[in-house]
């Protein structure tokens, strides 16, 4: 069984590539879900699902069914050291048991091909790197995030 230890994390660097790599496609192969909650104020990674971890257990379901033909699939919050995490893990469990049973669609991934991450460092991370990008983050504002 996956557990925190074995979470795979992904660079803010190579998320960016990811993004601008299918930037003006429709179908992307990923999926970014920000599990923040009131912290989502402020900005976003472009492309990103916003599910805040209060709402998770309930949009669990609904998680399983969207990001069944997505190769990679992103967890974020703020700092990606609890609730990202947690999220992340939460999925795959999931996904685990659902696993077991037919899968919903034809389009679906075999669970062993679709990769799924933590993004390193979180939105504070991003933040740093990216926030003021307009092609990788959407209505930021910088002095919400200056002294995080």
């Amino acid at each position: 069984m996956v557990n925190v230890a074995s979470l795979q994390r992904m660079p803010a660097k190579t998320l960016s590539e990811l993004i601008l790599a299918e930037a003006g496609t429709e179908d992307k192969s990923y999926a970014i879900i920000d599990v923040r909650d009131h912290d989502h104020l402020g900005g976003h990674i472009k492309t990103s699902t916003h599910v805040p971890s209060a709402t998770l257990e309930a949009f669990l379901p609904t998680l399983l069914r969207t990001l069944a033909p997505k190769r990679t699939v992103i967890f974020h919050c703020a700092l990606s050291q609890q609730r990202g995490p947690s999220a992340a893990l939460r999925y795959l469990r999931e996904r685990e048991k659902k696993a077991g049973g037919p899968a919903a669609e034809t389009a679906e991934i075999p669970a062993e091909q679709q990769a799924v991450y933590v993004l390193d460092l979180g939105f504070v991370g991003w933040a740093r790197e990216y926030g003021s990008d307009e092609r990788l983050t959407e209505n930021f504002r910088k002095e919400l995030w200056e002294d995080y």
